[in-house]
């Protein structure tokens, strides 16, 4: 081989030593690429001028758990006050293995403020009812119920400074309409979840002074249809999922009332995935309607309890990809002191079955 390679020769070996430079560097950036993920902070590599295109991520199930009512009202408030950590009791378990976590919260968040002029039941609690949510495992909570407001527009005021100070998510309430109807949003597992809380239930002589407006604070309304639709279309539009939370059903009636069996079926039409309510105190069927799962009634959860039908509670979690729920679980419970406790043996076997013979009279069906 010549030692001494001609300039001809010499400018040839200089561009291939060029060329795999090259290489090596554009191999480089793409293992660099790789390490960092999707969205790298790495100017260098965002700077090349002919990037590849980034793959869509893939999409894998996901699940979500569903707990009925809760308030901290009584001896709830006894177990709030002493730790609040541990104020949902041993349900929490089964709440914290589930990818997303929620439950309906029937009270105003507030320590001051004027009860409702001329209602039954008024309930409250002080902000530490959030740092018990989440410190069981609940992720977003709704407080479009018939109990949101429960101490009036002060009540509301500091609600919503609840909510900022300790930024736990909560639908269904908010300083406008824009608000009240805007949704939970979270990526699972690649994907994209929409929830939106809204109240089927409110007493008459509340519902100008609840109702959330343009101009005003309060709670998503579902008895304005129209305005609910609109939130989930405009969910559907960027979202794999979109679920709707509703406070909804007869106090006690154990089948669907004519008002639930109306919205239902608008709002799957809309772009619902999942339907989820409860506000009977008792447990209501769950199934597929036109092929997406509807709940008409979680029951009683973290909440005082006077019999025997209004203690049957449990969790709700349902396996998602995407618009699919591929699996219904649900783990019974009765309530106990206040808070649920898993029931075992044979006592779980009874209350699964006798939970899925409530769809019977809601007109859904076991499979989509």
């Amino acid at each position: 081989m010549d030692s001494h390679p001609t300039p001809r020769r010499r400018l040839a070996l200089a561009a291939v030593a060029a060329v795999s430079a090259l290489s090596a560097a554009a191999c480089s950036s793409a293992a660099e690429s790789q390490d960092t993920g999707a969205g790298s902070a790495d100017k260098s590599v965002q700077s090349v001028e002919t990037p590849t295109a980034k793959p869509s991520p893939v999409r894998r199930p996901y699940t979500i758990s569903f707990g009925g009512d809760v308030h901290f009202e009584g001896v709830l408030r006894t177990r709030l006050n002493a730790n609040p950590r541990t104020a949902l009791g041993p349900i929490a378990s089964v709440l914290k293995r589930a990818d997303i976590a929620m439950v309906n919260l029937e009270t105003a968040i507030t320590t001051a403020g004027t009860p409702a002029p001329g209602k039954q039941y008024t309930f409250r609690a002080p902000p530490s009812a959030l740092t018990a949510l989440k410190a069981a495992g609940v992720d977003v909570a709704s407080m479009a119920n018939n109990h949101g407001m429960d101490y009036m527009e002060s009540g509301l005021a500091d609600s919503l400074a609840a909510i900022r100070k300790t930024r736990f998510p909560v639908v269904g309430i908010g300083r406008n309409a824009a608000a009240a109807y805007r949704p939970y949003r979270k990526v699972v597992n690649g994907n994209r979840v929409a929830i939106i809380g809204a109240t089927q239930v409110l007493d008459a002589e509340f519902i100008q002074s609840w109702t959330a407006t343009d101009t005003k604070g309060g709670l998503a309304s579902a008895k304005e249809e129209d305005r609910l639709i609109q939130a989930v279309r405009a969910a559907r539009k960027n979202s794999d999922t979109v679920i709707v939370h509703l406070h909804w059903g007869t106090e006690l009636q154990k089948c669907p009332n004519e008002a639930q069996r109306s919205l239902a079926p608008k709002l799957i039409a809309a772009g619902a995935d999942v339907i989820v309510g409860g506000h009977a105190h008792i447990l209501l069927g769950s199934g597929y309607l036109k092929g997406r799962y509807v709940n008409y009634g979680m029951g009683n959860f973290v909440f005082y309890n006077w019999g025997p039908e209004t203690g049957k509670t449990g969790v709700l979690t349902l396996t998602i990809n995407g618009r699919k729920v591929l699996k219904e679980q649900w783990t019974p419970a009765t309530i106990q002191g206040g808070v649920p406790v898993p029931l075992t043996g044979s006592a779980r076997t009874q209350a699964v079955a006798d939970w899925k013979a409530l769809r019977s009279c809601a007109g859904l069906t076991a499979k989509p």
